[in-house]
Order: structure tokens, then C-alpha cells, then sequence
């Protein structure tokens, strides 16, 4: 069993390497093409979002308050709140939502 994480974690940081080393070995000039530059731009934030949304909907009791968090949160957000603000938002809508369910 343990054998197997030691191979996870090898093939993990190899995948890693990989990942960040390619570029960089196949580009010998300065990406020219704005649609490759924006591509790459947003790559992280991509990632990111599809890492986090569904971590968001399951961290709760229920996905419907995991949503009203996410909702809120988003309006939040665009309306540029601050990050502190956000969260906070976030949270009380969650747990309002949550304490609203138990009575349904």
C-alpha cells in the first residue's frame, strides 16, 4: 500500500515538471499570436475555477446552499466587493439558507 503512494507522488511530480518544463523548451521565441497569449493567460484561472466550484457545492449540508453561497459570493464579487466582504456575504448566505432547510 504504501509503495503506491511513493509512485503517486513520483508520477505526480513528474507530470508537474512536465507541465511547466514543455513550454519552455518548445517556444524559442516570443509568442506572437494573441489568441495562444490569452489562451495561456487564463489557463490558471480555469483551472482554478474547476478545482474550486465543486469543492463549493459539496462543503456544505446541501448543494442548494452551497449554491445560494456560490450566488451571493458572485454578485458580490461583480460588484466589487472586497475580498473580506465576499466571504463574509458568502458565509451568511450560506448559513441562512442552511438554517431556512432544516425547517423545510
Amino acid at each position: 500500500m504504501s509503495h503506491n503512494v511513493y509512485l503517486y507522488i513520483l508520477v505526480m511530480a513528474i507530470v508537474t515538471y512536465l507541465i511547466r518544463m514543455l513550454p519552455l523548451a518548445l517556444a524559442k521565441n516570443e509568442i506572437r499570436s494573441p489568441f495562444i497569449k490569452s489562451f495561456l493567460y487564463y489557463v490558471p484561472y480555469a483551472c482554478l475555477a474547476a478545482m474550486t466550484f465543486p469543492a463549493i457545492l459539496k462543503a456544505t449540508d446541501s448543494i442548494i446552499s452551497g449554491a445560494a453561497g456560490f450566488l451571493v459570493a458572485l454578485i458580490a464579487a461583480y460588484k466589487e466587493k472586497s475580498l473580506i466582504t465576499v466571504a463574509l456575504l458568502a458565509c451568511a448566505a450560506v448559513f441562512i439558507v442552511e438554517r431556512v432547510l432544516v425547517f423545510i
